[in-house]
């Protein structure tokens, strides 16, 4: 698996096909449309540095409206980002979601010839049943409850939630792509990564080597993070703001 993501300038009156062409491609998990209007952000996760390269190497540079790209590989994703909340709830109600238990450490994992079939009907459907799930890998239910469970508590499956976060009143999104000396790159991700307002990080290769998505409350409370939370690193060399304009693809799945 090679993860990558991109910046993507586009002529801005093909934007949108562009945007929704990434978004129908298999490797494509997040493409948005950037406030510029002219450029989109996309990660992919692809199968293999071939595939990789003829991304970078055929496929963009055969698309007439491209005009320029930058390439991020993601070196590490901070999961602690996926305990965002946008500052939207009270901690009892955060408290209530979170596991009475939550494993600190990975179980053991073996792998099992159904893990790959299993993985690919869930991410065609992610609502399927053990039943469902069963009839269609050819095993029974308690076998399919079994091999999720084991990938669950090895954290080799992630379980993720994709909602329109202005229905939760999240009406302000942005990317800080944040450059910073290699050696205070750990620890100021994991800084990052638990705040609240902040549902994905990773550590990236490129001119900016650390990708930061923010949603925000509105306007205000996005100036408020930059000023209070990322504008005090001192390591930071430069910060660069790019704020959402539209999301396309969302966690693998196309936004109509």
């Amino acid at each position: 698996m090679v993860p990558i993501a991109l910046r993507i300038g586009c002529r801005p009156t093909k934007i949108r096909q562009i945007a929704q062409a990434l978004s129908q491609r298999g490797d494509t998990v997040w493409v948005d449309i950037l406030a510029s209007g002219n450029e989109i952000s996309a990660v992919f996760f692809l199968d293999n540095p071939e595939s990789r390269n003829n991304l970078l190497l055929r496929d963009l540079p055969a698309t007439e409206a491209v005009e320029s790209w930058t390439v991020h590989t993601l070196l590490r994703v901070f999961p602690t980002a996926f305990r965002w909340t946008a500052g939207l709830l009270t901690a009892h109600e955060y408290a209530e979601l979170v596991p009475v238990h939550p494993a600190t450490e990975p179980a053991a994992y073996r792998a099992h010839s159904l893990d790959m079939a299993l993985t690919d009907e869930l991410v065609a459907d992610g609502r399927a049943s053990y039943v469902e799930l069963a009839d269609r890998v050819g095993t029974t239910p308690l076998t399919v409850r079994r091999r999720l469970e084991a990938m669950l508590d090895a954290q080799i499956l992630r379980l993720a939630t994709e909602v329109d976060l202005a229905l939760l009143g999240a009406q302000a999104e942005a990317l800080l792509w944040i450059a910073m000396p290699p050696a205070t790159l750990n620890p100021v991700a994991e800084q990052l990564s638990g705040h609240p307002l902040v549902r994905f990080c990773a550590a990236t290769t490129g001119p900016a080597n650390l990708l930061v998505a923010v949603a925000t409350a509105d306007l205000d409370a996005l100036y408020t993070f930059l000023t209070d939370t990322a504008g005090p690193l001192e390591s930071a060399r430069s910060i660069d703001i790019t704020p959402l304009l539209a999301s396309v693809k969302r966690t693998g799945l196309i936004r109509h």
